[in-house]
């Protein structure tokens, strides 16, 4: 998820830690942890977010 989105999510009450299966993150300093690494990651990505291993965006082609 790119930087800008975990701090909305920590207030949401949706950010999990470790995954989307991980464990609901309950305190500031681990959401701050966490958008830290998600920014070191767009960095070294040059400012783009990159996309999660194992995930394809299919094309879909309408039948005809």
């Amino acid at each position: 998820m790119p930087s800008d989105q975990v701090m909305p999510k920590f207030a949401r009450g949706q950010l999990h830690s470790g995954g989307p299966n991980g464990p609901v993150v309950r305190t500031r300093s681990q959401a701050i942890a966490i958008a830290a690494s998600e920014r070191d990651k767009e960095k070294q990505n040059g400012g783009v977010y990159p996309e999660p291993k194992g995930t394809k965006k299919l094309a879909y082609r309408r039948r005809s």
